[in-house]
């Protein structure tokens, strides 16, 4: 039954369908973002998402998510999160900043020796032990 099957935040991907692929054969984006750099989407459109590849959509309603819910995650834990692989995730969301959908970076991030950061990382270790 439907309802007794627990919905994956991680959607299959098809092992034919390279990562190029989702981002029309660019691996390069003009600036290289961080990891740990947030990623926040302040305005969800549901018509714009609508027209999105399914990769730029989970990471668009994603960052979306997690802003509302005063919890914006980083690139890298975007990229977890859906499933997409990390270069593939730097260069759709960079598209989506581009297009003005998503905001890229924060004064939070500003530093790789932030205490904000080293907090968050300390946070993740604590959950995966």
């Amino acid at each position: 039954m439907i309802g007794d099957i627990h919905a994956s935040t991680r959607p299959p991907q098809h092992p034919w369908v390279r990562p190029y692929m989702a981002t029309g054969g660019r691996v390069d984006v003009p600036r290289q973002v961080p990891l740990h750099t947030r990623v926040t989407a302040q305005v969800y459109d549901g018509a714009f998402a609508a027209r999105l590849q399914p990769e730029s959509r989970r990471l668009y309603e994603r960052a979306y998510r997690s802003t509302a819910a005063s919890a914006a995650e980083t690139l890298s834990e975007l990229a977890a999160g859906c499933g997409v692989p990390l270069r593939v995730a730097r260069v759709l969301l960079s598209d989506l900043a581009a297009a003005g959908r998503v905001q890229i970076g924060s004064d939070l991030d500003a530093s790789p020796h932030s205490i904000h950061l080293l907090e968050r990382v300390l946070d993740g270790l604590r959950q995966l032990a």
